[in-house]
């Protein structure tokens, strides 16, 4: 128990810490702006496909119903941190800020993680079907 009392001690001066910071800002209404669309967007878009997704696999009978709800914890984080470089308005003043095609690399990540969550669902469906067939 006297673990949890120190952890919630650290997370609540943490919060201290950032509430700190943001008021320090010049404009400090951005930021907290911010961080309520991120919470919107979890709660909102994410959070309700997670488990939707979640509940149509399982009336689908499939066994496998964390993989794809994983994935899609995955991929909507990437989406949320991938938002800012995203969704910039135009070309940037100064070509370093924002050097690299970062719609191009968040359809790759995109890519590897159904790449990713395929192969792992396809080799978890193959070692149980091998399994089935070694006790018979």
């Amino acid at each position: 128990m006297a673990i949890r009392y120190a952890a919630g001690g650290f997370g609540l001066a943490v919060m201290a810490f950032g509430g700190f910071l943001l008021v320090r800002e010049p404009e400090p209404w951005r930021i907290a702006l911010w961080l309520a669309v991120g919470v919107l967007v979890h709660d909102g878009l994410i959070a309700p496909l997670v488990i939707a997704v979640g509940a149509l696999c399982a009336a689908a009978g499939l066994r496998l119903r964390g993989v794809p709800r994983a994935a899609l914890v995955v991929a909507g984080s990437l989406t949320v941190i991938a938002l800012p470089p995203l969704l910039r308005p135009g070309g940037v003043a100064n070509a370093s800020v924002l050097p690299l095609d970062y719609p191009r690399n968040w359809l790759l990540a995109m890519a590897a993680t159904g790449v990713l969550t395929a192969g792992y669902a396809g080799t978890r469906a193959w070692a149980r079907r091998r399994r089935a067939a070694l006790r018979r």
